[in-house]
């Protein structure tokens, strides 16, 4: 079945940098359009960013504009989340989510703490 494992999440001070990847398989990736969501303790788990299967346009969460990029490879089956000037409010749990045409997939996320 298909498998979406993220990595790269970890603690880091406020106004620092990660780099959270999700690598895909079984799944013919580029006609997919890839996601992150991220759901804070208590919170509901909300949109990030996405990208689509080209990776020709990008869409952001208004909390997120300016300060994360996502890209994607298609050769490597991965995409990525690039988190710069991180805030204490970006704790959360970071999914990578895959989806088309009604098909839908989730990794089990991985976890991001800013804190001092």
């Amino acid at each position: 079945q298909v498998q979406l494992v993220e990595s790269g999440g970890g603690l880091v001070q406020p106004g620092g940098s990660l780099r959270l990847s999700c690598a895909a398989s079984r799944l013919i990736f580029s006609t997919y359009a890839m996601s992150w969501y991220r759901q804070a303790p208590g919170k509901e788990r909300e949109l990030v960013a996405s990208i689509t299967g080209l990776g020709d346009s990008t869409n952001y969460a208004d909390f997120v504009k300016g300060r994360f990029t996502i890209s994607r490879d298609n050769a490597k089956n991965t995409v990525y989340l690039q988190m710069n000037s991180l805030k204490p409010e970006d704790t959360a749990l970071y999914y990578c989510n895959a989806a088309k045409y009604g098909f839908n997939y989730w990794g089990k996320g991985t976890l991001v703490t800013v804190s001092s």
